[in-house]
């Protein structure tokens, strides 16, 4: 019978001399793929993964992995880093600037024969494409390839957990563009548990299975990358994700499984909320939301109602606008589909919105807040 792989299990609270704390729990397992620390700069996620590493002592609580005790404040147990056998890869990568790329990767090898050492070495520069490369010093290697020769050194030692904070950030967009995929193979590849901090949408949703959203130093949602930020499970994690229309609004029937949802005197129909409430907030991502000539258009979509065009930003391939429909929303659409609707500041537009599209969330937590959304001028 084949055993499960060793998991990490963390829940703990660091605690900064400022009074600052950093609360949260974690579980990662090798065959869950990669987990995300996700939420704004200064939220936690950078302190949680020290604390991981050992590098940063929790006030309370406990880590371990698989049966290995690695914190346990009660117990006062508390592993160095080396003895939890960690690669913590940072975002200054810390390459050794005399040392060439062959002797980056194989440094932390050195113990090993020379035969051993040798064969693991070349077999990562293989692996990450970096071969030619063996001679040469880090300063005279591009930001890719300096990110592909720290992570083939974090992963040649065969670490039970590899940390990445912010692994792409120093990069600029084009290169982060191009390494994603590599890096989302790299990980999956290398067998371990992977814990990834980011504030970067397109990363979390590339590079994760699971996410933890921080904001903070407060763990807020956990769950498959999909699922959070298709249905957050409040208006904080919403914003955080960036769900770009939040918009309070009122539940004025329920019947059949639908809701009956009333935004500044519009309508929506959504699946109904799993518990009664009557304030809540109605969350639209911008993809979601459909423009249309006039609300004559044929569309399956339920919801259908006029707004004003209030602004047109090109993204790419992409078009965001911003409407006042009584409240203020936001649609991403094709470049084709903003010429043929011929869409600038003042036009009016039909907006559909499918019933699946919209999420609810309860509005306990801030009543009679305004509408949330993503603004541009």
């Amino acid at each position: 019978m084949t055993s499960p792989p060793a998991a990490l299990v963390a829940e703990f609270t660091v605690r900064h001399p400022s009074g600052t704390a950093i609360t949260g729990r974690l579980e990662a397992a090798a065959d869950q793929g990669v987990t995300v620390l996700y939420g704004p700069s200064g939220c936690g996620k950078t302190t949680f993964l020290r604390a991981l590493a050992g590098l940063d002592r929790p006030s309370s609580g406990s880590i371990r992995f698989g049966s290995a005790i690695w914190f346990d404040a009660a117990q006062r147990i508390d592993l160095a880093p080396q003895a939890r056998d960690v690669a913590l890869l940072s975002q200054d990568l810390a390459l050794f600037p005399w040392l060439d790329v062959a002797a980056n990767v194989g440094y932390a090898l050195r113990r090993l024969p020379a035969a051993e050492r040798h064969a693991r070495v070349e077999a990562a520069l293989d692996r990450f494409d970096i071969t030619p490369l063996a001679r040469r010093l880090p300063t005279t290697l591009s930001g890719g390839q300096q990110q592909r020769v720290a992570l083939a050194r974090a992963l040649t030692r065969q670490p039970r957990l590899l940390l990445l904070d912010e692994p792409l950030s120093a990069l600029d967009s084009p290169l982060r563009d191009q390494l994603r995929p590599q890096l989302r193979r790299w990980l999956l590849e290398a067998a371990v548990p992977v814990v990834l901090v980011t504030h970067d949408h397109a990363e979390a949703l590339a590079l994760g299975d699971r996410i933890v959203v921080m904001e903070e130093g407060e763990v807020l949602q956990a769950g498959a990358v999909a699922e959070v930020f298709s249905r957050p499970a409040d208006a904080r994690v919403a914003r955080i994700v960036g769900t770009e229309s939040i918009l309070p609004g009122s539940v004025v029937a329920v019947d059949g499984g639908l809701a009956t949802i009333d935004v500044a005197g519009v309508h929506f129909t959504a699946l109904a909320p799993p518990d009664p409430t009557t304030l809540v907030h109605v969350c639209l991502r911008a993809e979601e939301v459909m423009l249309l000539p006039d609300l004559d258009t044929t569309t399956s979509a339920r919801n259908r109602f006029a707004a004003t065009v209030r602004f047109v930003m090109p993204e790419g391939p992409l078009v965001r606008v911003g409407l006042d429909a009584g409240f203020d929303l936001t649609a991403l659409v094709t470049r084709a589909a903003a010429e043929e609707l011929a869409i600038h500041p003042g036009t009016r537009v039909s907006v559909a919105v499918k019933v699946p599209a919209i999420h609810l969330v309860p509005r306990r937590e801030c009543p009679g807040a305004g509408a949330i959304v993503c603004k541009l001028p």
